[in-house]
Formats: C-alpha cells, sequence, structure tokens
C-alpha cells in the first residue's frame, strides 16, 4: 500500500493520473467515499463514493472504513473503505491512498508495510496561486484550505519520501524512482 498525502492544491490527481497511467498493471487508485456533494463532472464510484451522512456513519459504526475524518471543519467526512483497499491488496496490486495526514497515520497504525509520500508545493505562495486557479473555493475556503496546508507541511517529516511538485513531471518521475527502488514497480 502507497500514502500519498500534501496539501490540497499540491497536485495529488494530477500525478496520480499520471502514475496509474504509466503502471496500470501494478497500482490501483483507492476510490475514497466522501458525505460532500459532488462537484461539476465528478461521477460516484469513479472520483469518490458519494454517500450521505447517515449511510457515511452506519458504515463507519460498522467498521467498514480503514480510516475517516471530518476534514475542514464542516461537516464532511471523507475516509477509504477498507473494500477498496483489501480486494487489491490479495491480488498482488499495490493500492495507492491519496488521503489526508490524519488518514496517513491511522492506516499507519494498522499496517507496517506502507510506503508514505508526501507531495509538497514549491512554496506557500505557488500552492495559493493553484487553489485561486481552480476557481472553486470562496475566498474563506481558500483560507481555511491554506490554514490546513500549514499544519499539514509541519507534519510532512512523519513520511518517509517528501516530493517537490515543481513541475509535475519532474514529481512523477521522482515518485516513479522512488517506486521502483522500492520493488513496486519495473
Amino acid at each position: 500500500m502507497i500514502v500519498l498525502s500534501g496539501p490540497s492544491g499540491a497536485g495529488k490527481s494530477t500525478i496520480l493520473r499520471r502514475l496509474l497511467e504509466t503502471y496500470p498493471d501494478r497500482l490501483r487508485l483507492s476510490v475514497s467515499a466522501t458525505t460532500r456533494s459532488p462537484r461539476s463532472g465528478e461521477v460516484d464510484g469513479v472520483d469518490y463514493y458519494f454517500l450521505t451522512s447517515t449511510e457515511f456513519a452506519r458504515r463507519r459504526e460498522a467498521g467498514e472504513f480503514l480510516e475517516c475524518f471530518e476534514v475542514f471543519g464542516r461537516g464532511h467526512w471523507y475516509g477509504t473503505l477498507l473494500a477498496e483497499v483489501t480486494p487489491s491488496r490479495n491480488a498482488g496490486k499495490t493500492v495507492v491512498l491519496d488521503i489526508d495526514v490524519d488518514g496517513a497515520a491511522r492506516v499507519l497504525s494498522r499496517f507496517a508495510d506502507v510506503l508514505t509520500i508526501f507531495l509538497r508545493p514549491s512554496s506557500m505562495e505557488e500552492l495559493e496561486r493553484r487553489l485561486r486557479a481552480r476557481g472553486t473555493e470562496t475566498e474563506e475556503a481558500i483560507q481555511r484550505r491554506l490554514e490546513v496546508a500549514r499544519r499539514e507541511l509541519e507534519r510532512a517529516h512523519q513520511y518517509q519520501f517528501q516530493v517537490v511538485n515543481d513541475t509535475v513531471e519532474h514529481a512523477v518521475d521522482q515518485i516513479s524512482e522512488i517506486l521502483t527502488k522500492q520493488g513496486i514497480v519495473k
């Protein structure tokens, strides 16, 4: 299992897409569950499993999550369903989890053999530029994400590897090199 974390806007989705295209026989992205509403273009079961708050709570209480947390303090829950991880691990594929630092800590408390990579922006200014360029966030949401990013960056040292996303190509190359050295891909 691989955990990839980093602040919102660091480029995790773009880099993961490239890695999955490059290593389709070795890597599989775990689709997270959330209680937030889908954004334009997002598809249930592909981008996230969009669950009602009641369904999420029921599954959480039934122990169906590897990890789950309320994120950004707005009542939205995110989590990794065990059903997303177990079948791929049993089939010999490496499952990639795109989760935050709290989720990563929870996963590490349950599995010792997890490779952890923290994706950093080249600077806080660049991160803010990327968040604003999305055009999907209010000013309040951007400021909240930047504050969360500062807290996450303070915990980056808890990861085995840190990669700076100065360019997508460079970050993908660095992560590919890590995966090769770890024997995950060839």
